[in-house]
């Protein structure tokens, strides 16, 4: 459906609304969860095209009381026309990415890892503001974001943390943010104060649709469980509930402990490792995941998509688009979608 499919949002909408006022509509509880993540994406949808409309009503009406006899505050509406066409420009440009999704899985909800590099206590605290800098962006645009897995430090910041990011063309905005993320400051943990450069990763890939499967040799796969230190309440801390999963022909290894079941965190466990194994099965043009040997390299280090300098100078620069934004708290509280939309435009 395009996003800018006024009509069909408008009535899919309706169909969902009937939907949810069916009796049995809760019995199934994944369907009628996918249902209400669709209705919220169409919502956003129809209130960024809902702005833009306004915003143009609004310039039209600024620009009709410039033409009239000047006045006084001729400087005060210029300023607003070019506040209101500035606002309208970034609202076209998020819903025209939404048109640049054309992969297989763009649709599809997306699982966002970060795995902190060197740099120590730097790189474990950057990992852990990179986590926030994607939770505050997922819910920014109208996702929802569960936590599936972390690891943290009990000095500071996260080792690892993976995140399920769900609804319509989650993975299609994410898949920009795959690589190694660079920053460069006054580390907090220096008495000195000398600039610190550290590094973290991204790692991303799509939740697959149920009907989508995926044909694993169990004998190669060797599952551990152990006691979970995260999220959940005392329940997780107290059994063997989390479960780490080593596809051993590839060296991928998945983990999920943030569920009170161990059963419940070796499905989403399963889940991930399906996706890497088919990701991975494109990337080697593979036709079959028995065919996938060798250890699975995840990213590179040195080879940074993006660097966050905020000592000497603030910048935020993409160096595959050249993208820059000297806004760099904004950036960190999720403003993001300049980064994705040039990179989807690039790529197509």
């Amino acid at each position: 459906m395009s996003h800018f499919d006024l009509k069909g949002l408008e009535s899919r909408k309706v169909d969902i609304e009937k939907l949810m006022a069916e009796q049995d509509f809760w019995e199934d509880t994944d369907k009628s969860n996918k249902i209400l993540q669709e209705n919220k994406t169409i919502e956003v949808r129809l209130t960024q095209y809902s702005q833009l409309i306004t915003s143009i009503e609004d310039i039209n009406i600024l620009l009709e009381l410039s033409e009239e006899d000047s006045t006084e505050e001729d400087q005060e509406i210029e300023n607003s026309i070019i506040d209101q066409v500035k606002d309208a420009r970034e609202n076209l440009d998020r819903m025209t990415m939404e048109m640049l999704f054309s992969g297989q899985y763009d649709s599809n909800n997306a699982i966002l890892s970060v795995n902190s590099g060197t740099g120590g206590l730097d790189a474990q605290d950057w990992a852990q503001m990179l986590l926030r800098m994607y939770i505050r962006w997922s819910e920014s645009s109208g996702y929802k974001v569960k936590l599936i897995d972390i690891n943290s430090d009990p000095e500071a910041g996260i080792k690892t943390a993976t995140i399920l990011v769900q609804g319509q063309n989650a993975y299609g905005h994410l898949k920009s943010e795959k690589g190694v993320h660079r920053l460069v400051r006054i580390s907090p943990f220096d008495s000195s104060g000398k600039r610190h450069t550290s590094f973290a990763s991204i790692d991303v890939v799509p939740e697959l649709n149920e009907d989508i499967k995926v044909e694993i040799n169990q004998t190669d796969l060797k599952i551990d469980t152990y006691r979970s230190s995260g999220a959940g309440g005392q329940h997780v801390n107290t059994t063997d509930s989390a479960v780490r999963i080593t596809h051993i022909p590839t060296g991928i290894v998945v983990q999920c402990q943030n569920e009170r079941s161990q059963h419940s965190n070796k499905d989403i466990a399963m889940k991930l490792l399906m996706a890497k194994l088919i990701q991975l099965k494109e990337e080697e043009n593979k036709e079959r995941i028995e065919d996938l040997q060798g250890k699975y390299s995840q990213i590179t280090w040195g080879s940074q998509i993006r660097s966050y300098v905020f000592q000497p100078y603030k910048l935020v620069k993409d160096h595959r688009t050249n993208e820059e934004n000297a806004n760099v708290d904004a950036v960190m509280d999720g403003k993001l979608d300049n980064f994705m939309f040039e990179y989807l435009k690039q790529k197509v």
